[in-house]
Parts: C-alpha cells; structure tokens; sequence
C-alpha cells in the first residue's frame, strides 16, 4: 500500500438514538499503512463511530468508505475488529476458538492451524493452546483476543482500548507487536483515552469530545498547531523572575522540574538571560512541545 493512500473515508456522518446524538456531522480520512489515533473521553462517541465502520450499525447520516466502496461482508474480511468489550467462550479450548474465528473469516484449517502456532508463540502463549478460557489470566485471555483480531491476515485493524487489563510489560510488548503489523503496511485504527500511549504509537490523530470533533492531522501537524511556547526548567532561585507576567504565563509543576508557559509575546532567551542575572542555578532549561495530555484538557476545556 502507498502512503498516502486513503483505506477509510468518513464524510459528514451522525447517529441519533432518540434524542441522544451519538455522533454529530463527523469526517475524516485514515491513511494507509498509518498508526490513526481516535481519542476522546469515555462517552465521546468513538466506539459508536467504530461501531458504523465495520457494518454493526450504520449512519443516519453521511457516508463511510472503506477502500473505496460501502462497506460489504467482502470488505468486512478484511478488517480485523478488537472491541472494548471482551468476549471468548469460557469452556472452550484456546485453540478451538481460534480455529472457529478463522472459519468464520474463511481461513481454512490447515491455514488457521499454521497462523495459531505462529500467533501463540509471538505472544508467548503456546503451552496454553489446549487450556481453557478459564485456566487464562485476564490479560492472557486479552492477549488471545487479539489473535483472533490479527489471526486472518486483514488490511485494516481497529483496536478498541487494546491495553486494557494488560499490565506494563505486557502493554509494551504488544505495542511492539502493533509496530510490526505496520511494518508490514497494515492500516491500523488505535481507539484510547490514553494520551500517552497514543503518543507513542500514532501517526495521525482525531480528538473527539460530546460528539464531535474537536481537532484532526498527522501528531506532528496537530503539535505544531497549538501555538504555545513550553520550557522545561529545573532550577534553584529565580523565583521573582518566574513571577513576572510579562515572561511566564503559566507553571506547573512535573516532579523535579517546572513547566513554563510563555507569556503572549514574551521571548524564551530572555527568560533564560533574567533568571541567570537574578542568580539561578540551571540544570536544565528546554524548549519543550506540548504533550497530547496538554492539547487534549485544552481542546476540551475549551470546546
């Protein structure tokens, strides 16, 4: 797949349940072989949205794409769906339910055999194959739901929550494995309420709040966008010079140092140069971009 190409549109979609709109004239666009961050709060209507792009529900308004066509169970094999809400049968083998989930995507069972193997021992779960659900761990059985979303090779995954109930290392080691999939040119949909998390992993994002979309764009168009000057700064005194609003609009404090928001107009060398002439002692001062957690409480304190 090329870049730039488009594997899903979305075009000025809504759904109405009752009164309650769920989603409100929403569009965007997913690039191919790109990490797309879909973020917002609970409740913002991100599963909902997800929920109209692989053909469970459908809009009440607009359209959706999906490389290039309306949505159709041919184009249904080739997403790879991971919800929020878990589900795998308790009493059934590890191995037969992933054989079952294969069929259902059409995958034959010498092929499915071939992929669970391989799949298990990635994620570290071969000696479970013939366990049931209920012997797993809960992030065990997280770890086996997504390889039933991976297990029939699809062009696009949408991964609803995906570290949920997984603990640190586990959460890192499936970020390595979502960096792999996009190695391999997989277009891939990351839904969270983790800024972090999705800083780490996305390449575009679309923040969402109360329905709607609040701001869109690659990460690094959206950072450079937001138009605040940040400073990292650890350093002793200087405290009268921190005070002065015609230098520092705002502080806050992040453990051992403190982040600065420039004042409108205010120039970051001359803010170094007044802290040094009143006696500070630097250890670090650095321009800094202002984190996904930032633009997110601003975008949507300010919606």
């Amino acid at each position: 797949m090329i870049e730039q190409e488009v594997t899903l549109r979305v075009e000025s979609v809504s759904k109405h349940y009752g009164d309650f709109t769920a989603v409100e004239n929403l569009s965007f666009n997913v690039r191919a072989g790109r990490v797309f961050g879909f973020l917002g709060p609970n409740g913002a209507g991100k599963t909902t949205t997800i929920r109209m792009i692989v053909g469970i529900n459908f809009p009440d308004e607009g359209k959706i794409e999906l490389f290039g066509s309306r949505i159709s169970s041919d184009l249904q094999n080739r997403i790879g769906y991971l919800p929020e809400e878990r589900g795998l049968y308790k009493k059934m083998k590890i191995v037969d339910q992933l054989r079952y989930f294969a069929a259902l995507k059409n995958v034959s069972q010498a092929e499915a055999d071939r992929r669970i193997d391989f799949w298990l021992e990635r994620m570290r779960l071969s000696e479970w194959k013939s366990k049931k659900t209920t012997d797993l761990s809960k992030g065990m059985q997280q770890k086996i739901q997504f390889i039933s979303t991976v297990l029939h090779n699809p062009d696009l995954l949408i991964l609803d929550e995906p570290f949920s109930g997984l603990d640190p290392i586990n959460v890192e080691f499936l970020k390595e494995v979502i960096a792999e999939l996009k190695a391999q040119s997989k277009t891939i949909i990351f839904s969270t309420h983790l800024m972090e998390t999705a800083e780490q992993l996305c390449d575009d994002i679309l923040l969402i709040n109360k329905s709607r979309k609040v701001v869109s764009g690659s990460l690094r168009e959206v950072k450079a966008s937001f138009g605040r000057n940040l400073i990292a700064l650890r350093a002793v005194g200087g405290e009268a010079v921190l005070e002065d609003k015609n230098l520092v609009a705002k502080i806050t404090d992040h453990a051992d140092e403190k982040h600065l928001v420039l004042a409108e107009h205010a120039d970051a060398q001359i803010l170094l140069k007044s802290l040094i002439e009143n006696g500070a002692l630097i250890d670090k001062f650095e321009r800094i971009e202002p984190s996904l957690n930032d633009i997110f409480i601003a975008k949507i304190k300010g919606i």
